[in-house]
């Protein structure tokens, strides 16, 4: 799963003093909200000191990198918290030892989509950087974006992949070669029309057209990786090459 929060924390611990260390994450937790307001460009360094309470120059004694380094920082803390809370999500609904019944496939695969969903609500803050992120990326540092990459949606990618890969072990799914391209097809397919709607949830959605979006785009899904229907579509000859 990679280090948490809680490891990185507890080695910052052993780094650098208590009193120190809690400066940083004050600075950085106020920096998360004018961030996610501003966006990257916008937010100037005399507003993210502002912000915290301190100086500028105590904001570059604590990150000499000033606003790139902080921005860096704030994204990939946000983005290991949404990760263990996804990683967490996904292991709880499919237990790769006990992989769900065939007729429970899409149940469990709708209550994944629905936990994943309720992330943008309950990481408000992180969901507003990402929102500027896709929109400021030209003006974003890349090590920033590797970073971000690094710390959340990458190894959540590849959890999901494995995940992919024991439905089809157990004979639910067929990912025709590519366990990797379903795993970013299940992701699409039910996000990609709620976060351009919502704008990662600053105007969201009434529940019960969230809750249609999401078990069209499971479905959606099914139809394309399910076992039982690729059989069929097999059985068919609708996938076939003409003669």
């Amino acid at each position: 799963m990679g280090e948490t929060n809680e490891s990185r924390l507890e080695q910052a611990r052993h780094d650098v003093s208590p009193r120190k260390l809690q400066k940083q994450i004050a600075i950085a937790s106020a920096a998360c909200t004018v961030f996610g307001r501003e966006g990257y460009a916008r937010a100037s360094v005399d507003a993210l000191a502002a912000a915290a309470g301190v100086s500028t120059r105590t904001l570059y004694n604590h990150f000499p990198g000033g606003k790139a380094q902080l921005f860096q920082t704030v994204v990939t803390w946000t983005s290991s918290e949404v990760r263990d809370a996804q990683l967490a999500r996904l292991h709880a609904v499919l237990d790769p030892e006990r992989p769900p019944h065939p007729d429970d496939l899409e149940r469990d695969l709708v209550s994944l989509a629905r936990a994943f969903h309720g992330l943008m609500t309950d990481y408000a803050n992180h969901f507003a950087l990402v929102r500027h992120i896709h929109a400021e990326a030209d003006h974003v540092p890349p090590e920033v974006l590797r970073a971000w990459h690094e710390a959340g949606p990458e190894p959540v990618g590849r959890a999901l992949t494995e995940a992919m890969t024991h439905l089809e072990d157990a004979g639910l799914l067929n990912l025709h070669g590519d366990a990797a391209v379903a795993a970013g097809h299940f992701t699409a397919l039910i996000s990609h029309r709620i976060v351009q709607t919502t704008h990662y949830g600053v105007l969201p959605l009434p529940e019960p057209e969230t809750d249609r979006l999401l078990r069209a785009g499971v479905s959606a899904f099914l139809r394309a990786y399910g076992a039982a229907w690729t059989a069929v579509v097999a059985e068919s000859g609708a996938g076939s090459p003409p003669p």
